[in-house]
């Protein structure tokens, strides 16, 4: 296992160099000038060419590529050209929010992904069954920003009861508590789905198994039967895919944070891609990527610790 991770490891810094290539060249060869986005539209041509001398944009690709790699080994990710601050500060103080956010959720999701995915499976073709399972595709079919302007009407227009955005700050005496909920709750009935109907295929699978009729036969109570022996060996498939949801509620939640004007990771790489912030959009996809990688490695190595019948070939 440990050479495995050392491997994977490897593999993760390769990929990191690749993908900071292709944005860098991608970025270069995106429409639209920096400059010209920057000074406006209305903004002279030898204004626009001065300041692309000025920010070294005139420069071949390959040098300034090899440049940005060097400040990147050293800790320094460069300045924002849109909110003319360090791009570390910005990105770790918008990275903190949609890890709250995504932490809330997960805290949601998990349990009850959990609880009626076992649900189902553990009664296939029944009533309970049929009407997890429509619920659970109802829910995951549904798009992130419909749902978002659906609840919005409801809980913020028509009741009153919840703020129709979350700009984490304490306007309109709202709380930080009550400005979380309806991001939280569009998240979480999106995701929830695809986890219930993963879990119940894999609780299916586990109660047609012949150590299930043996206890059952044996006396045993069913509650005993699922809690003991169904449900461990039910979440052993589904393991990976509940981690990687920790890619998608950080790295994934850019429609329900615009819909809310959430102050998190994913509008901020939206701002950067439209303004053609350069530095900021490249270390934005390298923590999107380095995300995303981490939680496969984490499921990789948690799903060999739950089932010792894996061997990783050397």
């Amino acid at each position: 296992m440990a050479r495995y991770a050392v491997r994977q490891l490897g593999y993760m810094a390769l990929t990191l160099l690749v993908v900071s290539c292709a944005v860098f060249v991608l970025n270069e060869f995106a429409p639209g000038d920096v400059a010209r986005k920057l000074l406006g539209a209305y903004a002279t041509q030898e204004q626009v060419e001065h300041l692309t001398q000025q920010l070294g944009l005139d420069r071949p690709v390959l040098v300034r590529y090899v440049e940005y790699m060097g400040d990147v080994l050293t800790g320094n990710l460069g300045q924002s050209l849109t909110f003319k601050v360090p791009v570390a500060q910005i990105l770790l103080e918008r990275l903190s929010n949609t890890l709250l956010l995504a932490a809330i959720a997960f805290a949601v999701i998990v349990p009850l992904a959990v609880l009626f995915g076992v649900l189902a499976g553990m009664r296939e073709g029944s009533f309970q069954d049929h009407s997890i399972l429509i619920a659970a595709n109802f829910l995951s079919s549904l798009p992130e920003f419909a749902t978002g302007v659906f609840l919005a009407c409801i809980f913020a227009v028509w009741l009153g009861w919840l703020p129709g955005t979350s700009p984490l700050s304490p306007s309109g005496n709202w709380s930080i508590a009550s400005q979380l909920v309806l991001p939280v709750l569009v998240m979480a009935l999106y995701d929830m789905g695809y986890l219930i109907a993963m879990i119940r295929v894999s609780m299916i699978g586990v109660m047609r198994q012949p150590f299930i009729r043996t206890a059952t036969l044996k006396g045993m109570k069913r509650r005993d039967v699922i809690v003991k022996h169904a449900l461990r060996n039910a979440l052993i498939a589904p393991f990976t895919a509940i981690l990687l949801q920790i890619n998608y509620l950080i790295a994934g939640v850019v429609v329900v944070e615009t819909v809310f004007a959430y102050p998190g990771f994913g509008r901020l790489m939206l701002q950067a891609a439209m303004s053609k912030d350069i530095a900021l959009v490249e270390a934005g996809a390298l923590v999107a990527v380095l995300i995303a990688m981490t939680t496969q490695l984490a499921g990789d190595l948690g799903y060999m610790l739950l089932d010792p019948r894996i061997r990783i070939q050397k």
